[in-house]
């Protein structure tokens, strides 16, 4: 039987029971979505690809110490190792780049807001993205162009003026009414868009 037609489950005992492809070809079933996973969270593909080989290092040395239970969710199995190498090693960079003060406990470099952004930093900063995104898909659609192309599109407002046929004052009073308007649904929605 060809092995690249085996399921997971089926490749796992084939690997168990000495054929070293059963493994192969299960990684190479698997290699994009985790490589993948793993890409979106680092941003290194270097790191992404040490993140990777560690995965798998980490994969089959649970299986042949008979850690894996057979649930039929091996990819899903694979990329929680893979999460958890993540943020073993965003927690070991975050030590790397806090300094011991010697002369005082609250040396400057010790400072959370001096190191280097970590994980959490970066998920909420994500929602928080998420969250202005969806408040602007909330405001009337001629403020909604103004900030598109204002903050996302990069142009002057003279530049939007001509873009939709208004005057820079129409286009300045616009984006001043969809920030007041973005104001009141923070507030209404009760909303934290900073990082502490």
């Amino acid at each position: 039987m060809e092995l690249k037609k085996l399921t997971d489950q089926d490749l796992i005992r084939q690997f168990l029971d000495g054929n070293q492809q059963g493994i192969e070809v299960l990684i190479n079933r698997h290699k994009n979505k985790v490589y993948t996973y793993i890409l979106i969270i680092v941003k290194e593909p270097v790191l992404a690809e040490d993140i990777f080989q560690d995965t798998f290092i980490k994969v089959v040395k649970s299986l042949t110490g008979g850690r894996y239970k057979d649930t039929g969710k091996f990819l899903s199995w694979t990329i929680r190792i893979a999460h958890n190498l993540v943020i073993d090693h965003f927690r070991k960079e975050k030590q790397k780049n806090e300094v011991a003060g010697d002369c005082y406990e609250g040396y400057i470099l010790n400072s959370r807001k001096h190191s280097s952004g970590n994980i959490e930093d970066s998920l909420i900063s994500d929602q928080i993205k998420s969250d202005v995104r969806a408040l602007v898909d909330e405001l009337p659609s001629e403020q909604r162009e103004v900030i598109m192309l204002r903050h996302y599109g990069g142009l002057s407002f003279k530049d939007i003026a001509e873009q939709t046929d208004v005057s820079i004052n129409t286009a300045l009073g616009r984006m001043r009414y969809a920030l007041i308007n973005m104001r009141k649904l923070i507030e209404e929605k009760n909303l934290s868009l900073t990082i502490q």
